[in-house]
């Protein structure tokens, strides 16, 4: 089992930077994929970036694309979003899964942390 908690989250003016963080428990954590999520105010969840078990694949959200990155650390159980140039529809609330497939889907992930908030203003 992984268990995740996330930090990191925050406001933020346009144009900023933030880096989430999560870190995970648990002896199997190289042995997933991990991804974020987010999920703003009256909408569904949706994928932003995911990462391979060994950290040499990545793939992204079309509306991160060239601003985010995930990275991993399998040593320190830990996995991160840097997130550059934030825009206001940035904003919502950032979830760290895990899950045994790199493609997978978000219902294909089998752990999700609690959250972190992250405002972007304008």
């Amino acid at each position: 089992q992984v268990q995740l908690v996330e930090s990191g989250g925050g406001l933020v003016q346009a144009g900023g930077s933030l880096r989430l963080s999560c870190a995970a428990s648990g002896r199997t954590f190289s042995s997933y994929a991990m991804g974020w999520f987010r999920q703003a105010p009256g909408k569904e969840r949706a994928f932003v970036a995911a990462i391979s078990l060994g950290g040499g694949r990545t793939r992204y959200a079309d509306s991160v694309k060239g601003r985010f990155t995930i990275s991993r650390d399998n040593a320190k159980n830990m996995v991160y979003l840097q997130m550059n140039t934030l825009q206001p529809e940035d904003t919502a609330v950032y979830y760290c899964a895990a899950s045994q497939k790199f493609y997978g889907s978000g219902d294909e992930y089998d752990y999700w942390g609690q959250g972190t908030q992250v405002t972007v203003s304008s």
